[in-house]
């Protein structure tokens, strides 16, 4: 009985999201992603995906605030998002990606709330896989 209370209180107590994997997390961009994204530098090379502009650039997108990549035309609810002065970063993308709506009308405690993202990326290891993809095209902040 002691240790399953140890065990219960060390699952209670651990991260929300596990350390995603960056390989895995590239499979899943380029199987599930790429339909609409992109991964493209500054020099125009394309990184990862097929030069998809249905969604916006990834490129950088750790760190950036949401809703201002400038060759998009985000959702109002993106912009309002942004515009609370968060950057995306672990715990808000990967809960992004998982129920854009969900998440949005979450974080801005508004029901109407809508994210024009339609693709759900449900299971949390996947998203935190994309997550840690993602991340390597990012400059860390100083």
């Amino acid at each position: 009985m002691k240790y399953m209370l140890v065990a219960a209180t060390t699952l209670l107590a651990a991260p929300a999201f596990a350390e995603g994997d960056a390989a895995n997390g590239e499979a899943i961009f380029n199987r599930q992603c790429s339909t609409c994204h992109v991964v493209e530098n500054e020099a125009g090379e394309i990184l990862a995906g097929r030069a998809a502009k249905v969604g916006p650039n990834m490129y950088g997108v750790v760190g950036r605030t949401p809703g201002t990549y400038p060759e998009f035309e985000y959702g109002d609810s993106m912009v309002a998002y942004g515009a609370t002065g968060v950057v995306w970063g672990e715990e808000n993308l990967v809960a992004y990606v998982q129920d854009p709506t969900d998440f949005l009308r979450t974080a801005l405690d508004d029901r109407r709330a809508r994210g024009k993202m339609a693709f759900q990326l449900r299971d949390p290891q996947d998203a935190a896989d994309v997550f840690a993809f993602l991340s390597t095209f990012s400059t860390p902040a100083e």
